[in-house]
């Protein structure tokens, strides 16, 4: 038995070959550096609940399953470590993987980048005026507009792990004046009672924290009616921190100016959604940290963590299963 004391302590490997076990999504892992060292099984949402006792590591490659929550063996037979490759865990942590001594990683540190580009490329957009300059392109209409500075503009980014950190660090070099807000003020961090204070004054709103049960609706009525008439919103983080309806009519009174929601409550969004048609709402489908080559990165490091693993060192990324991500700050 582990130490859970200590989260960074070893998981001790097996002394026979172990079994791998993967929640399969296409395309699959690129694993063969792992042949001879693991005995790779596959699964899908019929038949993880039958193989997870037998299974020693459990890869979640399928993140956008919710599989894991029903399949999760409870008292019996489990997998030592369970990896995800997601930066979210709200889609595999049930009360009885929390409580158990299994080991969860994520893959904290592979979308850092891509998703601070794109929320760039957001705040960008929309200060530019972007999607109308497409559309009357297609009109074939010629209508000249003065657009926004986005140097000088203050943002304010809620979720200070390294997602947030990375969205910061780049709005800042835009010359964006930032504050980033996380569950407990630090030195360059604001704590949740100032997230008020700060969003009434922000022209640009970043949701990048991650889903727990203190984020869930954070994005509600009441925090879109503290915003400016001249603020616009992005979300980025999980679809759950937002009350879409809320959202909805607050675009359409016209209590902010704009939005982006790459997340939804549920996904994908389906073609009879309201949200598709919301004035002055960008809809994009969950691919803000999509770069190319993505997947073999997210492959890439679950083997470096296997490598750790089996040699016996402890692992990164792991998360605290209470509060839903890896502690930093």
């Amino acid at each position: 038995m582990r130490d859970l004391s200590d989260p960074s302590a070893p998981v001790p490997a097996p002394a026979s070959t172990p079994t791998l076990l993967v929640l399969d999504a296409e395309p699959l892992p690129r694993l063969g550096s792992l042949t001879g060292r693991a005995r790779v099984e596959h699964a899908d949402e019929s038949t993880l609940a039958e193989r997870l006792p037998y299974a020693d590591v459990l890869l979640v490659w399928d993140f956008a399953s919710r599989a894991v929550l029903s399949a999760w063996p409870g008292e019996g037979p489990r997998p030592c470590w369970v990896h995800t490759a997601s930066a979210g865990v709200d889609h595999l942590m049930c009360p009885e993987l929390a409580a158990s001594d299994t080991v969860v990683t994520n893959a904290r540190g592979v979308f850092d980048q891509p998703i601070a580009e794109y929320v760039a490329a957001l705040v960008l957009g929309m200060a530019k005026d972007l999607p109308r300059t497409l559309e009357f392109q297609r009109e074939r209409t010629w209508r000249h507009r003065e657009t926004q500075r986005v140097a000088g503009t203050r943002a304010c980014v809620v979720g200070s792990g390294p997602i947030g950190r990375t969205i910061a660090r780049t709005l800042k070099a835009l010359d964006i004046t930032t504050a980033l807000v996380g569950r407990t003020p630090h030195t360059g961090i604001h704590g949740p009672d100032d997230l008020d204070r700060l969003i009434a004054r922000a022209d640009w709103v970043i949701a990048a924290a991650p889903l727990t049960e203190q984020t869930r609706g954070m994005f509600d009525e009441r925090r879109f009616g503290v915003m400016q008439p001249s603020a616009r919103f992005i979300n980025v983080g999980r679809g759950p921190l937002v009350v879409e309806e809320a959202l909805a009519q607050a675009l359409a009174k016209r209590w902010i100016a704009g939005a982006a929601l790459d997340v939804f409550e549920h996904e994908p969004l389906t073609p009879d959604s309201p949200l598709w048609h919301v004035p002055g709402l960008i809809v994009s489908p969950h691919m803000s940290g999509d770069t190319v080559g993505w997947r073999d990165e997210l492959g890439r490091q679950f083997v470096e963590l296997y490598d750790r693993w089996e040699a016996g060192r402890p692992l990164l990324n792991v998360v605290d299963k209470n509060r839903g991500y890896v502690p930093g700050r």
